[in-house]
């Protein structure tokens, strides 16, 4: 099965390869979290109080 995306969800992914990238490998938080807390509890940090997390997201969002 070949998916067929338009030019604005292939713009959203390569944005959210980019900023995941460039901020969330070895983002120190997100790895305290998982030590601490756990998995669960820093995706949770990540999508709701990150401000590259909500943004993250919200492009996620529009490939839906």
């Amino acid at each position: 099965m070949t998916l067929i995306l338009a030019q604005e969800e292939k713009q959203a992914i390569k944005q959210i390869d980019q900023l995941m990238e460039t901020y969330c490998k070895g983002c120190l938080l997100k790895t305290h979290y998982r030590e601490t807390k756990g998995k669960h509890q820093a995706h949770q940090y990540c999508i709701s109080e990150c401000s590259i997390g909500i943004r993250i997201k919200q492009l996620g969002n529009k490939l839906q």
